[in-house]
This record gives C-alpha cells, sequence and structure tokens, in this order.
C-alpha cells in the first residue's frame, strides 16, 4: 500500500475523512474567488485611467486647444472694442481663460461620459477592479490637463492686449485644476445622467454657454437675478479668483476665499458624478 501525502488529495478524499463534498466545494469557490486578486487602490487605479484617457485623446489634443483657446482670443478681441480698462477688462480676460477651461471640462466631458453610456462602454469599465471614483476622477483629470496651455495662451494674450499686469498669474497653477475639477465634476454628472447622448450634449453645450455669458460679461452690467445665476455657476469662484490678481494690490484673503469655494464646489460636484458613474454603471 502507498503512502500518499493528503495535501495531493482531492477535498472529498482527504486522509481524515471528515471534510463532505458540499465542504471541498465550499473550498474551491473560496479558491477561485482568491485566485482573482484584490481590488485595485484608488490612486494607482486612478494615475492608469489618466494615463489611458490621456494617451487616447493625444490625436485630438492640438485641434481640441486650438479651437478652445482661439474660441476664446476672438471673445477678448470681440470685448476689446467695448470695454477699455479697469475692473471689466480684468473681468474679461478672467472669464475668457476659465472659457478654455469650460469648454473642454464641461463641455466634451459631457458628451464624452453620454457616448460612453449610450454604447455600452460602461460595461467595459464595470469589468475592471477598479473603484468608480478612479473612473471619474481619472477622466476628469485627464481633460482637465489638456486646458493648461490654452488658458495659459489666452491670460497672457488678454493680459497684453487689455495692459494688465502678467505679475500674478502664477495664481493659475490653483485656478486651472480647481475650476477644471468643479466643470469637470459637472460635465461628467451632465453625461452619465442624461438618457441619450444627444441630451448630454446639449447639456454641455448648455453649460459651456453659461460659463462664456456669465463668466465674461463684466458683473456689474448684469441683472441682479442674471448675478445670482453667476453664482451659482461653479467656474465663477476661479473667475473671480483670477481677476482679483490682475489688480494693483490684490486681496488674497478673497482670493484664496474664492479658491477654496471653487475646491469645495469642485469635491461635491466629482462626488456626484462619482454616484450618477455607479448608477448609470448598474442598469
Amino acid at each position: 500500500m502507498s503512502v500518499v501525502p493528503a495535501e495531493v488529495l482531492p477535498g472529498a478524499a482527504r486522509a481524515d475523512g471528515s471534510r463532505s463534498g458540499q465542504g471541498a466545494d465550499t473550498e474551491d469557490g473560496a479558491r477561485a474567488v482568491a485566485a482573482l486578486g484584490p481590488r485595485a487602490r484608488l490612486w494607482p487605479a486612478l494615475a492608469a485611467v489618466y494615463r489611458a484617457q490621456l494617451s487616447r485623446a493625444r490625436v485630438a489634443r492640438i485641434p481640441l486647444l486650438f479651437v478652445a483657446t482661439f474660441q476664446s482670443i476672438g471673445i477678448m478681441v470681440l470685448m476689446r472694442g467695448v470695454v477699455d480698462g479697469g475692473g471689466e477688462a480684468r473681468a474679461v480676460v478672467a472669464g475668457s481663460s476659465v472659457l478654455v477651461v469650460a469648454f473642454v471640462a464641461l463641455n466634451l466631458l459631457a458628451q464624452y461620459f453620454g457616448q460612453l453610456r449610450a454604447s455600452g462602454g460602461l460595461d467595459h469599465y464595470a469589468t475592471l477592479p477598479v473603484p468608480p471614483a478612479a473612473v471619474v476622477l481619472g477622466a476628469a483629470a485627464a481633460y482637465a490637463s489638456f486646458t493648461v496651455p490654452g488658458t495659459l495662451v489666452t491670460a497672457v494674450v488678454g493680459s497684453v492686449l487689455f495692459q494688465l499686469p502678467l505679475t500674478h498669474l502664477w495664481i493659475l497653477v490653483a485656478v486651472i485644476p480647481l475650476a477644471g475639477a468643479a466643470l469637470a465634476g459637472l460635465g461628467a454628472a451632465l453625461g452619465l445622467l442624461a438618457p441619450r447622448p444627444e441630451l448630454a450634449t446639449l447639456l454641455g453645450q448648455l453649460g459651456m454657454s453659461a460659463a462664456l455669458l456669465l463668466g465674461v460679461l463684466p458683473p456689474d452690467r448684469l441683472p441682479v437675478f442674471v448675478q445670482w445665476a453667476r453664482d451659482l455657476l461653479p467656474s465663477t469662484y476661479g473667475v473671480e479668483a483670477l481677476g482679483l490678481t490682475f489688480g494693483p494690490d490684490p486681496d488674497w484673503g478673497v482670493v484664496l476665499l474664492d479658491l477654496a469655494v471653487c475646491a469645495g464646489v469642485g469635491v461635491a460636484s466629482l462626488a456626484v458624478a462619482t454616484w450618477a458613474y455607479r448608477r448609470a454603471a448598474v442598469r
């Protein structure tokens, strides 16, 4: 009679004979689940989604930046014949610069998630062991990254056009990511909640139009009820923060307060977008 170690026998035929077939099935199932590996952590998964989104849109990056930047510079050229200087000029340059962010992070991201939901692309992400927040944040960060060169060029051209100081343009290091997060979260939520991709495109266009009309036009010339609507737009606080730095003596306390509000709106909008992603992925 040969002696065989118990480890090489099937679960139901171990030497102790104490395990039933049901116990063996349970053990085999547990091993199969364990073989799938742990779920990916948030930050590594976010970095992977960010790199994937960045590489996929690299081909469309140059025309995208050209359109967004050319649009904002054209608006400033048109407003140059109406606005001479002072606070109105600062509002026009700041609003046109943040408009580049709105064009990409709000408008195009709403279209992207709307098409992704309609084409079944969310099913692909649902099969990956990545947290939903990583998908939303990775895509939002990739789209917001496209806006950096265009926003910088628009701010420099506008400052030269309206004879504004270039000293404090370093504030764009904070304005671009915070305004981009707020607008990208809103765009992703609109795209994921819209029942049809055409409606997602429409909502994205309306959001960008609101950023154009409420952000570029000087607030003092707007009716009171429109100024209230302007306060509800996430990009308004980025525009205000950037506009204050063009002044001769910026109030940095107010600038930090505007940036803090923009950051809070960004966290809230990205949280809503993550919830909308979970809701759309299970349907």
